[in-house]
């Protein structure tokens, strides 16, 4: 008969000081946001640093008074119809539709300056 051994995990999770994590994150932020290396260097998850940086970067759009984009659904524009044409035949480059949740639809060409973009969705955004 074989003898089995099973090994577990004995130590506790580790607890982060917010001074650990801050120093985590400036060493990732001196690699040039390189994540893989700072990990392997500490032994610890990528998906830990990954997680911290995007809480950050949460607490400072926050306290900036910066509101998360809300998300919409999206679609692809396909075969052309009676009431929607195809993409092919309003541009070459192709086309992004708009669909709001106040109802508004627009549709730019997918060239469009992102600048340009922001302004009109600024302007709408106004208009709500």
């Amino acid at each position: 008969m074989s003898s089995v051994e099973i090994v577990s995990r004995i130590e506790p999770r580790r607890k982060w000081s917010a001074a650990e994590k801050g120093a985590l994150l400036a060493e990732v932020d001196a690699e040039g946001g390189r994540v893989t290396l700072v990990a392997r260097r500490h032994r610890i998850s990528e998906s830990l640093l990954y997680n911290w940086r995007s809480a950050r970067k949460a607490a400072v759009a926050a306290a900036n008074g910066i509101e998360p984009p809300e998300f919409l659904q999206l679609g692809v524009v396909g075969q052309s119809s009676a009431d929607r044409p195809a993409v092919s035949t309003i541009s070459g480059t192709g086309m992004i539709e708009v669909d709001l949740p106040s109802g508004v639809r627009f549709r730019v060409d997918a060239s469009v300056s992102e600048k340009a973009l922001a302004r009109v969705l600024r302007a709408i955004k106004g208009m709500a």
